[in-house]
């Protein structure tokens, strides 16, 4: 493992994070990369959490997720099957891979979502502060899990830390995607995208504007009506509007009804 975190090192010049994800509790905390945590980082991916990995200089990197092998030999290799330079593909369950690409220059965030439209990236995965799967550790995602009970390694197949990849910049910015966002993306769409998130985060100064804001990223993030009932119920602080326990529960009901409907129709 030690041997892995040097060839990490090497293709992340300017340093790397790690970060144990907790999804059920929809939390996470960052570690330092570094022997001494080893033992701790496979703990926690014993216990089910996702052990993450993420250059410190973002703007240097693109990462390409949930990659097919077809598609994997046609964007990432030569036609004498040698792999394009600057690349670090790991495997993060059987035949499904996510590519890290070192780019020459910096890339803006409207260029990486044009080159991930291009790279046929999971649509979902949009690379805003962005985190990839660890190799060395497990996938503990539910739907990899084998019949034994076991769950699948990420693995390093490939890292090329003496090259970068030539990215050329689009010739024109017309068809640079512009992607809003009403609200962070769900968990399990996007595991790297996962952070706890507060009702004060969406602040709109308006109580039912905020709610409803609110409502919309913990739905998009997973959470069933009764979890987001209860997030509202403890953060929001001023009922003065729904007085008595009747009314507030109509208005709670409403509204996340609502939220769920705006979420699933857009």
């Amino acid at each position: 493992m030690e041997k892995l975190l040097e060839k990490l090192r090497r293709f992340f010049h300017d340093g790397f994070y790690l970060a144990v994800l907790d999804l059920e509790a929809g939390a996470r905390w960052t570690v330092e990369p570094k022997p001494s945590n080893i033992p701790y980082l496979k703990a926690e991916n014993a216990q089910g959490r996702h052990i993450l990995i993420q250059p410190r200089s973002q703007a240097y990197y693109l990462l390409v997720d949930d990659v097919p092998p077809d598609t994997l030999v046609f964007h990432h290799k030569f036609n004498n099957g040698a792999w394009k330079p600057g690349r670090m593909l790991v495997e993060t369950s059987p035949d499904n891979y996510q590519v890290w690409i070192h780019a020459h220059r910096p890339l803006p965030l409207d260029e990486k979502r044009y080159w991930l439209k291009r790279l046929k990236s999971d649509p979902g995965a949009d690379p805003s502060n962005r985190w990839g799967r660890s190799p060395g550790f497990r996938n503990r995602k539910k739907k990899y899990r084998d019949a034994s009970g076991k769950y699948p390694l990420a693995r390093l197949i490939w890292i090329d830390w003496n090259r970068n990849a030539y990215i050329p910049k689009p010739k024109t910015t017309q068809h640079l995607p512009i992607r809003t966002y009403l609200s962070p993306q769900p968990l399990e769409g996007g595991v790297c995208h996962a952070v706890k998130i507060f009702r004060h985060q969406y602040e709109r100064g308006n109580e039912s504007a905020t709610d409803f804001a609110y409502a919309m990223a913990l739905i998009r993030r997973g959470g069933d009506d009764n979890y987001v009932r209860h997030c509202l119920l403890s953060e929001r602080t001023d009922w003065s509007h729904h007085d008595g326990s009747r009314r507030k529960e109509a208005y709670l009901k409403r509204s996340i009804q609502r939220a769920r409907c705006f979420v699933e129709s857009t």
